[in-house]
């Protein structure tokens, strides 16, 4: 199996996920917050995609989905374009409502099929671009695409977890 055929694998089973998490979810449940202070399913989602988004775009070299293809607009969050809700506060969490989980699962399936396409032409030579020297030792381009992987399957795992929570004892609460 050549690496670019492995990060197709890796990164296209997001979608899914995502799907599952946030299917037959209302609005109110995909902004609930678990307590006070904690992460919702829309936060939990759009942060994973708008994180996907901006380091795949990043490395790529080409725009964003959040903002090349309007989902910005089509959201409606009351935060900055180039917000991707890294280091947020509770306070910042709570701006993050959804209207509908088809909102939040055709965001990241924008974000992911830009993300597929460009994984999918990588050659193994690609992923030891240094992308990043601001750390020691310099990041690679597949050190950068694991870590960005890892960060979606925790952040995915969080919401499923944030959904179980919401739903125990409810019809809608499958797995």
């Amino acid at each position: 199996m050549e690496s670019s055929e492995l990060l197709v694998d890796a990164f296209g089973r997001l979608p899914s996920t995502v799907r599952r998490v946030v299917h037959g979810l209302s609005a109110k449940e995909l902004n609930s917050r678990p307590y006070p202070d904690g992460n919702s399913i829309s936060w939990l989602i759009w942060h994973l995609a708008r994180v996907e988004d901006a380091q795949v775009a990043d490395v790529a070299g080409h725009q964003q989905v959040w903002t090349a293809e309007g989902w910005v607009d089509r959201v409606g969050l009351p935060l900055e374009a180039e917000d991707t809700g890294y280091g947020h506060t509770s306070e910042q969490v709570a701006k993050v409502q959804v209207q509908s989980a088809e909102v939040l699962q055709g965001y990241y399936d924008a974000v992911s099929a830009r993300t597929v396409a460009f994984v999918s032409g990588l050659s193994a030579a690609d992923l030891d671009r240094v992308v990043d020297t601001s750390w020691d030792p310099p990041v690679t381009l597949g050190v950068r695409l694991i870590s960005s992987l890892a960060d979606c399957l925790e952040h995915v795992g969080q919401a499923a977890y944030v959904r179980g929570m919401l739903t125990s004892g409810s019809s809608s609460g499958s797995s």
